[in-house]
């Protein structure tokens, strides 16, 4: 059979355009940061070091785990323990 060029309803591609423009203008990058209040960060209380960071580390992994539904444990940045 001869080579023919595909018809639209054969192409299976995006055919607009805007090809490889996906994130909008560069006129706006920056605009959510540059217009947020600054807030100074407050004071914090001093991380522990050495063997005090090493035994708090293992009682937050291994001794207070928190489970989750179906007794599975919960990953460190989950909110599911605060929304009881």
């Amino acid at each position: 059979p001869p080579l023919t060029t595909p018809t639209p309803l054969q192409t299976s591609h995006n055919t607009n355009n805007n090809m490889g423009k996906v994130h909008g203008s560069l006129a706006r990058a920056g605009k959510v940061k540059g217009q947020t209040p600054k807030v100074e960060a407050g004071e914090k209380k001093k991380q522990p070091r050495g063997r005090a960071k090493k035994r708090m580390q293992y009682n937050r992994r291994y001794v207070n785990v928190v489970t989750g539904m179906g007794g599975r444990q919960l990953g460190p940045n989950s909110n599911a323990d605060k929304m009881k």
